[in-house]
């Protein structure tokens, strides 16, 4: 199943704050590749995101079912 486009803002909105604080990225980028995006941690993000390199869970509730 593919994430929605709230769970994919979530989780690039997630990945960019860790790289802002100091993360390590997961994707090798050139110094010249790091200076088109302006070393923007979104832009990094979506690319880590676009690569499959995040690796957070997305727990989606069931509803119960009625009896």
């Amino acid at each position: 199943m593919s994430d929605t486009k709230f769970e994919r803002a979530r989780l690039i909105g997630a990945r960019a704050l860790q790289i802002s604080k100091g993360a390590p990225l997961l994707i090798k980028l050139s110094e010249k590749e790091l200076e088109e995006i302006n070393y923007n941690p979104v832009e990094i993000a979506k690319k880590e995101y676009d690569k499959k390199l995040l690796f957070m869970d997305i727990k989606r509730p069931m509803p119960k079912k009625r009896k």
